[in-house]
């Protein structure tokens, strides 16, 4: 069982995530923006396995969020999420901080798989 957070402005695919994850035997917390999800990184003093998180949102976006969190934590794994294809190739520029970009929309099994690689291959 590994510790998440998921970071999602758009309440029903932060649902979605939220309980496909769950489901698998994670411990899941949520934040329904950058700014609250890094305030929550900052918290738990970056004990967060994995921080999957939406790129486009109000306040502070996931890439914001992803090298504030990276600064303070630089072990910290961040997977980023998108249905804009000119917010994943922003998310290109993150070699190094980002382990991967999943396209919405995705399944609950294609969130599930790819955050179980993210946990295996970048542990």
């Amino acid at each position: 069982m590994a510790k998440l957070l998921i970071v999602e402005d758009d309440e029903s695919v932060r649902t979605l995530a939220a309980r496909a994850l769950e489901r698998a035997g994670h411990a899941i917390d949520i934040a329904a923006d950058g700014a609250q999800g890094l305030s929550l990184i900052r918290a738990a003093k970056g004990g967060y396995d994995l921080v999957v998180s939406d790129i486009r949102m109000p306040e502070m976006d996931g890439i914001e969020m992803a090298v504030a969190a990276a600064a303070l934590f630089p072990a910290m794994k961040i997977m980023l999420m998108t249905g804009y294809a000119d917010q994943r190739e922003r998310a290109d520029e993150l070699n190094g901080i980002i382990l991967d970009v999943v396209q919405k929309p995705f399944t609950l099994a294609e969130i599930r798989s790819r955050v179980e690689r993210a946990l295996i291959c970048f542990a």
